[in-house]
């Protein structure tokens, strides 16, 4: 892991982090070339490509109720009460995210509020490749039954004998997903965002993917809502003197096996301490099934930043604003309130990422490459839209039409000011009882 050692009064710039973004100019060019195959082609070219890219022939893309149920049935018993336990805890969380329809009178009897409404339709995509992530399904599809979305649709690429994952359609099943479709790839987004025969289009679509699949995202964006363009997966861990070495490696390794581009960020506070984790990370990669995938991902990738003081190491954490952060320190509650960017906070020892990405609750989808800058994770309220309400009574009108009509002469609207000066002139012309309400409302 590459290593900066900040002097006590240095400050730790986001220049210094050697960041791979969510995709390259050449994933865009063939994104956007696979998705217009998609739009001219559409099944015909959904096979064409499932064929080049997966290897698989595909006739009918829609998984049967039948082939979900018998999936669900051959799953491992122990991995079935898994899935079904990480649902409920992640359904108890994002029943607590959602926003109801709200409404105030102002004196004069005007209206205003907001209408929040469910999305009609979905599209969730459930990478495949390096792993399978029956997680993403719950991550995705829950918050949106939750929301009340009517219609979720999960797209994942098929594997080699043209079937899908069956831990994959079992938690598609415990999370309420009512269709599944075997399509993968730039091509997958295509077909949720413009439908082919097979696949009617969705709103809306959401979840994880390669390059390929950030970049169509990027492209069908106003076509369609996306969720974010995520990029390779992110942690970075605070250690004092309390942490242990080798379970601070660990943590940072269980984001280096996602990718050889997932980045990992360690923070501590003496150069002997960032030895002794990164020698256990070598002692660790003696027993990982995934060895060559980690340690490509901490060499190119891994960063570490060693600080003088907490102050100076907070503010290296919101520099790099990380997906996942964990804060393995004495006293991490009181560190909270200081961090200001972050997808997903950890806190203490007893605290790995690992439980934020299955059971915990809080949603695993999140905002990388630094944009917790600005961006939040996936919750319910990426799966409504809400529409502004408005309802003027005449007295209101009369309260504010003068300084709509002043606004909209400074823009040189004219039709605006004169749609609001024809309704004045009606209440005087109708005498309709209110001049005595226009007049208290102009005092």
């Amino acid at each position: 892991m590459r290593r900066v050692v900040l002097g006590p009064n240095d400050l730790f710039s986001a220049s210094l982090i050697n960041r791979t973004g969510a995709f390259n100019p050449a994933a865009m060019t063939s994104a956007t070339a696979i998705i217009q195959q998609v739009r001219e082609g559409g099944d015909e070219a959904l096979r064409q490509l499932t064929r080049k890219f997966d290897g698989v022939e595909v006739q009918d893309f829609r998984v049967s109720e039948e082939e979900i149920a018998a999936a669900r049935a051959s799953v491992a018993p122990e991995t079935l009460e898994a899935l079904q336990r990480a649902a409920d805890q992640i359904r108890e969380f994002h029943e607590r995210q959602v926003e109801q329809s709200w409404f105030f009178a102002r004196g004069d009897g005007a209206l205003v509020g907001a209408k929040v409404t469910p999305l009609d339709s979905v599209g969730i995509y459930v990478p495949g490749g390096r792993a399978l992530y029956p997680s993403t399904v719950l991550m995705n599809a829950i918050p949106a039954q939750v929301a009340g979305v009517r219609r979720i649709v999960c797209t994942t690429p098929p594997t080699k004998d043209g079937t899908v994952d069956s831990a994959i359609l079992a938690a598609c099943d415990i999370a309420g997903v009512t269709e599944v479709y075997k399509v993968g790839g730039a091509q997958a987004i295509g077909a949720l965002a413009y439908g082919t025969a097979s696949i009617a289009p969705v709103a809306k679509i959401t979840g994880p993917g390669n390059a390929y699949v950030a970049a169509a995202k990027k492209i069908v964006s106003g076509d369609v809502g996306i969720d974010m363009i995520a990029g390779p997966s992110e942690v970075c861990v605070v250690a004092d003197f309390t942490a242990e070495p080798a379970l601070v490696a660990i943590d940072l390794m269980a984001q280096a096996e996602h990718d050889p581009l997932a980045a990992c960020y360690l923070v501590c506070f003496s150069q002997e301490y960032a030895d002794a984790v990164e020698a256990a990370v070598q002692a660790h990669l003696a027993d990982s099934t995934r060895a060559d995938i980690t340690r490509r991902s901490l060499d190119d990738q891994g960063l570490v930043v060693v600080c003088h003081t907490m102050e100076q190491a907070i503010g290296a954490v919101n520099e790099i604003a990380p997906e996942h952060l964990e804060l393995h320190v004495a006293g991490a509650m009181d560190l909270l309130g200081a961090i200001r960017n972050a997808g997903a906070i950890f806190l203490g020892a007893w605290t790995p990422e690992a439980v934020g990405d299955y059971v915990a609750g809080p949603n695993h989808t999140l905002p990388t490459g630094g944009t917790a800058r600005w961006a939040s994770p996936l919750s319910t309220n990426d799966f409504v839209k809400k529409s502004s309400v408005i309802q003027y009574t005449p007295a209101a009108l009369a309260r504010d039409g003068e300084a709509v009509r002043t606004i909209a002469t400074h823009e040189g609207l004219w039709a605006h000011a004169r749609s609001v000066e024809l309704r004045l002139a009606q209440l005087e012309a109708q005498d309709m009882g209110i001049g005595h309400q226009v007049e208290a409302s102009r005092e």
